[in-house]
């Protein structure tokens, strides 16, 4: 095996002379020809070793991890990371983003970023938590400095855990009202319609001309009508359905009203869907995984199929990649293109270290990376061709331009597309199943970050924890489900936008940043390629190395600065959070990255020596970074790696130690 120098007994300095052993000097005290034939041999013994021990580790998972186990199949892990990456967001974002920023122009830079950053972290994320065997909270002894991260990732996922499941919530309350017939949200004739409701999008701009020519009008005072709505608005029966039954929304973020019964129950079903999903770990949702993760292709194609049937699908499938070449000189669209790679795909919050952590050792994890990310992306584009020709249907039905049927976000999947559907024959049918769909991909994202918050815990409270995972599971759901109880008020739907627009943005940016800097140049890139060779049995190919240390921290970085130079105070619906919603946002924001820099400075202080002394002692991996499979560890442990400094160290770790 190329990539490692090993070491039993002794130590092989360089020295001049024959190849033989001087007179009267120890046997240890070899020349550098006898000391390179042994490290060969010895090279060659540690190759034939690990190969005979893939066979003999795969077949005893025991000796994996005698607390936290491993995936039953490689397909398990696969269909995980995949599940995970694929969320709602690949529908009700990305096409938008799409036809917004230049059509199918938009996809060079989106590939761009999911080359030269995606999936370079992505790979990164597995091989961290492959070779470690710890959840994302421990696996920066790699680098005690910023032990800090583990807990960022930690708290991160914490808070997805929180508010992303009000997306489950809004899904299963509209799969229990599809089968209703007429479908509630295709009529004005419910409780909650006011007198501005249409049922025909096309007779919007007719209303509107009559509306404005009314005086007053009488209101259903008992419903709670949100600040978007004016006395000369007319708005869809599927609208109204959002806003005034789903939401029953209050006037502002100050205006949070009562608990709404109805989403409660339907957060008590999610919660519990949840549970039942994860309450063995990863040996239950190696088996749900086959269901929550091709559910969504299977009924993706059915409903391309159905789409492209329809008058006018033809045209919103070319409104959708008609490209725009000019909108790539725009500076936006590449930020809006790397931000969606990013966000999409999941990195640096903790759930890729953690899923990958399960794997057995010698996994091919880079194959894992590229599978999984070109899944993500593939699926955001073929998600646009479902979106698309259901709304060029809308348009030509409703007479009107696609751009004023297509929105983004809950609009589109809670809005527009079940619009869409009541005008399909069958309706009912195709209802249950598109939010089946959007329910299978959003429970597989909760799976991600729900695990790295209970691995975490598991990790840290081995003896207490690690044969209860049942009722770890039970109670994290529980508080869950607690914390959860303010976003089913009245104002619920103003939280959740405050905390979607703060809880991860600087966040994440940053951390993907500090994951580069770390890996490719503290640790070194070309000591974690060996590391990835003691795994693999192939060294982390040089474009991706490029990437680690140079191409993707820098793009890091420039999203970051742009991110915080663009920023825009968050809004919902026309509405504008008032200074003190703003506030709160940026300490969510903020709250995450405390652990960094308090822990680093706590440990600074107790380490002993000078500053600069102790910095570096705190870049050095401690004692339990490492293999967790003693065969490897041991392999790990008396392996012998250069120390290099300045221009060398800057080749190893982009192009590779030339003497291996």
């Amino acid at each position: 095996m190329g990539g490692f120098r090993f070491e039993n007994i002794y130590h092989f300095p360089n020295c001049s002379g024959k190849d033989e052993i001087p007179e009267g000097e120890s046997p240890k005290w070899r020349c550098r020809k006898k000391a390179r034939t042994m490290a060969q041999q010895q090279e060659e013994e540690v190759e034939k070793l690990r190969l005979s021990s893939v066979e003999e580790v795969d077949k005893f998972d025991e000796t994996q991890d005698y607390h936290r186990g491993t995936w039953t199949r490689k397909c398990d892990f696969l269909l995980s990371i995949v599940g995970y990456s694929v969320g709602v967001s690949n529908i009700w974002r990305f096409p938008y983003l799409c036809m917004r920023n230049g059509g199918g122009a938009f996809l060079i830079p989106f590939f761009f970023f999911l080359i030269f950053c995606g999936i370079p972290l992505f790979f990164m994320e597995l091989c961290l938590g492959q070779f470690s065997g710890v959840s994302s909270l421990f696996v920066w002894s790699l680098c005690p400095l910023f032990k800090g991260l583990g807990y960022l990732m930690v708290i991160v996922s914490f808070i997805m855990s929180w508010y992303y499941i009000m997306v489950l919530v809004w899904v299963i309350y509209y799969l229990v009202n599809s089968f209703y017939d007429p479908l509630p949200w295709a009529v004005c004739t419910n409780s909650w319609n006011t007198p501005f409701c249409i049922e025909d999008r096309g007779k919007i701009n007719i209303s509107r001309t009559l509306l404005n020519n009314l005086t007053s009008v009488e209101v259903n005072t008992s419903l709670v009508i949100g600040s978007n709505y004016t006395s000369n608005t007319t708005v869809t029966a599927a609208k109204e359905f959002w806003q005034l039954n789903v939401l029953q929304i209050s006037s502002g973020f100050a205006d949070l009203g009562g608990i709404r019964w109805h989403l409660v129950l339907a957060l008590a079903a999610a919660w519990v869907l949840v549970f039942l999903c994860l309450m063995k770990g990863v040996k239950s949702v190696g088996k749900v995984v086959y269901v929550t993760a091709l559910l969504p292709y299977v009924l993706l194609t059915i409903f391309l199929i159905r789409g492209l049937l329809l008058p006018g699908a033809v045209d919103g499938i070319m409104f959708y990649l008609t490209p725009d070449f000019k909108r790539l000189l725009e500076f936006q669209v590449w930020l809006e293109a790397g931000i969606q790679v990013f966000y999409s795909l999941g990195p640096a919050w903790g759930g890729l270290i953690t899923m990958s952590s399960y794997n057995k050792f010698t996994n091919n994890c880079l194959r894992d990376a590229i599978i999984g990310s070109m899944a993500d992306a593939l699926t955001s584009f073929y998600g646009g061709f479902v979106i698309f020709s259901v709304l060029g249907y809308m348009a030509y039905e409703s007479k009107l331009p696609i751009n004023e049927v297509a929105t983004s976000g809950p609009g589109l999947a809670l809005v527009a597309y079940p619009e869409a559907i009541t005008k399909l024959p069958f309706p009912q049918l195709w209802a249950v199943l598109f939010f089946l769909m959007l329910l299978a991909l959003g429970i597989d994202s909760q799976f991600g970050t729900f695990e790295t918050v209970s691995s975490g815990l598991v990790d840290a409270f081995p003896r207490q924890l690690g044969k209860r995972k049942v009722l770890l599971t039970a109670a994290l759901s529980l508080v869950l489900f607690i914390l959860g109880l303010p976003f089913t008020t009245n104002g619920g739907m103003y939280i959740f936008q405050l905390v979607d627009w703060y809880a991860a943005s600087l966040c994440v940016l940053l951390t993907c940043f500090l994951e580069c800097f770390i890996v490719g140049w503290l640790y070194g890139a070309d000591r974690f390629s060996r590391d990835v060779e003691l795994m693999m049995g192939r060294p982390v190919p040089v474009i991706i190395r490029l990437c680690w240390c140079v191409i993707t921290p820098l793009i890091m970085m420039i999203a970051f600065i742009a991110t915080m130079i663009n920023y825009q105070p968050p809004t919902y619906e026309g509405y504008h959070y008032p200074g003190s919603a703003r506030a709160f946002g940026l300490l969510l924001s903020v709250i995450p990255i405390i652990p960094v820099p308090v822990l680093m400075v706590s440990q600074i202080v107790k380490a002993k020596g000078s500053i600069v002394n102790r910095i570096w002692k705190l870049t050095q991996p401690t004692l339990e970074w490492g293999p967790h499979i003693s065969k490897y560890r041991e392999m790990y442990q008396t392996s012998v790696y250069p120390r290099l400094q300045g221009l060398q160290l800057v080749r190893a770790n982009l192009f590779g130690a030339h003497e291996r």
